[in-house]
Protein backbone atom coordinates (compact mmCIF):
# COMPACT_ATOMS: atom_id res chain seq x y z
CA UNK A 1 0.00 0.00 0.00
CA UNK A 2 1.10 3.55 -0.56
CA UNK A 3 1.86 5.92 2.30
CA UNK A 4 -1.39 7.87 1.93
CA UNK A 5 -3.45 4.67 2.26
CA UNK A 6 -1.37 3.55 5.25
CA UNK A 7 -2.01 6.90 6.95
CA UNK A 8 -5.73 6.67 6.21
CA UNK A 9 -5.79 3.14 7.65
CA UNK A 10 -4.21 4.25 10.90
CA UNK A 11 -6.45 7.31 11.13
CA UNK A 12 -9.46 4.99 10.88
CA UNK A 13 -8.56 3.94 14.44
CA UNK A 14 -8.56 7.53 15.68
CA UNK A 15 -6.86 10.90 15.49
CA UNK A 16 -3.05 10.93 15.27
CA UNK A 17 -0.17 13.31 14.71
CA UNK A 18 2.48 12.50 12.14
CA UNK A 19 4.84 11.46 14.94
CA UNK A 20 2.21 9.13 16.43
CA UNK A 21 1.68 7.57 13.00
CA UNK A 22 5.41 6.89 12.70
CA UNK A 23 5.59 5.39 16.21
CA UNK A 24 2.64 3.11 15.48
CA UNK A 25 4.37 1.78 12.39
CA UNK A 26 7.61 1.33 14.33
CA UNK A 27 6.26 -0.22 17.54
CA UNK A 28 2.53 -0.78 17.20
CA UNK A 29 0.32 -3.38 15.57
CA UNK A 30 1.37 -2.39 12.04
CA UNK A 31 5.10 -2.77 12.74
CA UNK A 32 5.22 -6.40 11.65
CA UNK A 33 3.35 -6.00 8.39
CA UNK A 34 4.13 -2.58 6.90
CA UNK A 35 6.93 -0.04 6.88
CA UNK A 36 6.49 3.67 6.41
CA UNK A 37 9.28 6.19 6.01
CA UNK A 38 9.17 9.13 8.39
CA UNK A 39 10.08 11.46 5.52
CA UNK A 40 7.06 10.29 3.53
CA UNK A 41 4.44 10.68 6.29
CA UNK A 42 4.18 14.48 6.31
CA UNK A 43 3.98 14.87 2.51
CA UNK A 44 1.29 12.15 2.47
CA UNK A 45 -0.67 13.90 5.23
CA UNK A 46 -0.37 17.22 3.39
CA UNK A 47 -1.72 15.58 0.23
CA UNK A 48 -4.58 13.93 2.15
CA UNK A 49 -5.45 17.33 3.62
CA UNK A 50 -5.22 18.98 0.19
CA UNK A 51 -7.46 16.25 -1.28
CA UNK A 52 -10.04 16.83 1.48
CA UNK A 53 -9.68 13.33 2.94
CA UNK A 54 -8.57 14.41 6.42
CA UNK A 55 -8.90 17.43 8.67
CA UNK A 56 -6.21 18.82 10.93
CA UNK A 57 -6.30 20.56 14.29
CA UNK A 58 -3.28 22.45 15.58
CA UNK A 59 -2.56 22.13 19.30
CA UNK A 60 -0.23 24.73 20.81
CA UNK A 61 2.85 23.40 22.60
CA UNK A 62 5.07 25.46 24.83
CA UNK A 63 8.44 26.15 23.22
CA UNK A 64 7.70 23.92 20.25
CA UNK A 65 5.80 24.16 16.99
CA UNK A 66 2.08 23.40 17.10
CA UNK A 67 1.23 19.72 17.18
CA UNK A 68 -0.95 18.90 14.17
CA UNK A 69 -3.47 16.15 14.83
CA UNK A 70 -5.13 14.58 11.80
CA UNK A 71 -8.64 13.15 11.64
CA UNK A 72 -10.18 10.94 8.99
CA UNK A 73 -13.36 12.41 7.49
CA UNK A 74 -16.11 10.59 5.54
CA UNK A 75 -14.38 11.19 2.19
CA UNK A 76 -11.17 9.78 3.65
CA UNK A 77 -13.03 6.73 4.93
CA UNK A 78 -14.38 6.11 1.41
CA UNK A 79 -10.88 6.52 -0.06
CA UNK A 80 -9.57 4.01 2.50
CA UNK A 81 -12.31 1.53 1.60
CA UNK A 82 -11.42 1.91 -2.08
CA UNK A 83 -7.74 1.29 -1.30
CA UNK A 84 -8.56 -1.76 0.82
CA UNK A 85 -10.84 -3.10 -1.91
CA UNK A 86 -8.09 -3.02 -4.56
CA UNK A 87 -6.35 -6.31 -5.42
CA UNK A 88 -3.35 -7.07 -3.22
CA UNK A 89 0.13 -7.46 -4.61
CA UNK A 90 2.47 -10.30 -3.72
CA UNK A 91 4.15 -10.25 -0.33
CA UNK A 92 7.86 -9.51 -0.37
CA UNK A 93 10.14 -10.87 2.30
CA UNK A 94 13.10 -8.61 2.93
CA UNK A 95 15.57 -9.86 5.46
CA UNK A 96 19.17 -8.96 6.13
CA UNK A 97 19.46 -12.24 8.03
CA UNK A 98 18.38 -14.47 5.15
CA UNK A 99 20.50 -12.49 2.68
CA UNK A 100 23.58 -13.04 4.87
CA UNK A 101 22.75 -16.71 5.32
CA UNK A 102 22.76 -17.00 1.52
CA UNK A 103 26.48 -16.24 1.81
CA UNK A 104 27.12 -18.32 4.92
CA UNK A 105 29.80 -20.26 3.07
CA UNK A 106 31.93 -17.10 3.24
CA UNK A 107 31.43 -16.58 6.98
CA UNK A 108 33.13 -18.15 9.97
CA UNK A 109 31.19 -20.71 11.99
CA UNK A 110 31.33 -18.35 14.99
CA UNK A 111 29.80 -15.51 12.97
CA UNK A 112 27.03 -17.77 11.73
CA UNK A 113 26.31 -19.03 15.24
CA UNK A 114 26.13 -15.44 16.53
CA UNK A 115 23.78 -14.43 13.73
CA UNK A 116 21.58 -17.45 14.37
CA UNK A 117 21.54 -16.79 18.12
CA UNK A 118 20.70 -13.12 17.54
CA UNK A 119 17.92 -13.99 15.11
CA UNK A 120 16.42 -16.54 17.51
CA UNK A 121 16.58 -14.00 20.33
CA UNK A 122 14.84 -11.42 18.14
CA UNK A 123 12.15 -13.88 17.07
CA UNK A 124 11.49 -14.96 20.66
CA UNK A 125 11.18 -11.32 21.73
CA UNK A 126 8.72 -10.62 18.90
CA UNK A 127 6.73 -13.77 19.71
CA UNK A 128 6.47 -12.67 23.35
CA UNK A 129 5.41 -9.17 22.26
CA UNK A 130 2.66 -10.47 19.98
CA UNK A 131 1.47 -12.94 22.63
CA UNK A 132 1.31 -10.12 25.20
CA UNK A 133 -0.70 -7.94 22.80
CA UNK A 134 -3.12 -10.80 22.16
CA UNK A 135 -3.43 -11.61 25.87
CA UNK A 136 -4.28 -7.99 26.60
CA UNK A 137 -7.49 -8.39 24.62
CA UNK A 138 -9.34 -5.53 23.01
CA UNK A 139 -8.42 -6.55 19.49
CA UNK A 140 -11.00 -6.55 16.75
CA UNK A 141 -11.28 -9.70 14.56
CA UNK A 142 -8.90 -8.30 11.94
CA UNK A 143 -6.25 -7.47 14.53
CA UNK A 144 -6.65 -10.90 16.11
CA UNK A 145 -6.22 -12.56 12.71
CA UNK A 146 -3.14 -10.50 11.81
CA UNK A 147 -1.58 -11.05 15.25
CA UNK A 148 -2.17 -14.80 14.99
CA UNK A 149 -0.82 -14.84 11.44
CA UNK A 150 2.33 -13.00 12.54
CA UNK A 151 2.71 -15.28 15.52
CA UNK A 152 2.49 -18.36 13.28
CA UNK A 153 5.13 -16.94 10.92
CA UNK A 154 7.57 -16.01 13.69
CA UNK A 155 7.13 -19.38 15.40
CA UNK A 156 7.71 -21.18 12.09
CA UNK A 157 10.86 -19.12 11.41
CA UNK A 158 12.23 -19.86 14.89
CA UNK A 159 11.47 -23.57 14.55
CA UNK A 160 13.12 -23.75 11.13
CA UNK A 161 16.25 -21.96 12.34
CA UNK A 162 16.46 -24.16 15.45
CA UNK A 163 16.07 -27.32 13.35
CA UNK A 164 18.34 -26.36 10.44
CA UNK A 165 20.78 -23.66 11.53
CA UNK A 166 23.41 -26.21 12.49
CA UNK A 167 23.68 -27.22 8.82
CA UNK A 168 25.02 -23.79 7.93
CA UNK A 169 27.56 -23.92 10.72
CA UNK A 170 28.63 -27.42 9.62
CA UNK A 171 28.89 -26.40 5.98
CA UNK A 172 30.95 -23.40 6.98
CA UNK A 173 33.31 -25.62 8.97
CA UNK A 174 33.78 -27.84 5.92
CA UNK A 175 34.14 -24.86 3.60
CA UNK A 176 36.73 -23.19 5.82
CA UNK A 177 38.70 -26.43 6.08
CA UNK A 178 38.72 -26.77 2.27
CA UNK A 179 39.87 -23.16 1.89
CA UNK A 180 42.68 -23.71 4.42
CA UNK A 181 44.09 -26.62 2.37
Amino acid sequence: MDTKSLCLALLSYGDHSGYEIKKTFEEGPFSHIQEIGFSSIYPALARLLEDGLVTVTAHAQEGRPDKKVYRLNPSGRMALLDALDAPTGPDKVRSDFTFRMLFAHLLSPRTIEEMIDNRLSYLKTEIAHIEACMAGGGQDPGQTFVSGYGLAIYRAMAAYIEENGHELVGASLLGNAAVAE
